[in-house]
C-alpha cells in the first residue's frame, strides 16, 4: 500500500469520517486555515491517483469516497512504523512507549485483559 503525505491523511481522515462527501462538505471539515479549495482538489486528484479515493461523478459535481478503509490503513501504517523504528517489535514499541511515560501500568493491564479475552 502506498503511503500518504501528512495533507493527503488529513483529507483520508475527513473522508472517512464523513463517508461519502463533496468538496465544499470535506473544505467545512477541515480545521482553520482552511486550504484553498484547488489545492484540496489537487490532493483529491492524487488520492484517486493512488486508489485511496473512489469518485461518483455527478455532472460538473463530484463525490468522493473511500476506498480504503482507516482500519486497513491504520494496520498497514503501524506495522510500517514498528518494522522502521522498532526492529518489527511490538513489544519494543510498547517498552518505548511506557518509558517514555505515554503508556501507564493501568493502560498495559486493560491491555493484557483485552489480549485474554481473544
Amino acid at each position: 500500500m502506498k503511503t500518504l503525505t501528512k495533507a493527503e491523511e488529513q483529507i483520508m481522515q475527513t473522508i472517512w469520517k464523513l463517508d461519502k462527501a463533496f468538496l465544499r462538505e470535506i473544505l467545512d471539515e477541515l480545521p482553520s486555515p482552511k486550504p484553498h479549495n484547488n489545492t484540496v482538489a489537487t490532493i483529491l486528484k492524487i488520492l484517486v491517483e493512488k486508489e485511496f479515493v473512489g469518485v461518483t461523478v455527478f455532472g460538473r459535481t463530484h463525490q468522493y469516497f473511500p476506498l480504503v478503509s482507516k482500519d486497513t490503513y491504520s494496520k498497514t501504517t503501524m506495522k510500517t512504523f514498528v518494522k522502521g523504528y522498532f526492529e518489527g517489535s511490538f513489544s519494543n514499541a510498547v517498552s518505548f512507549m511506557v518509558k517514555e511515560n505515554n503508556l501507564s501500568i493501568d493502560d498495559l493491564e486493560m491491555l493484557l485483559k483485552q489480549l485474554k479475552k481473544r
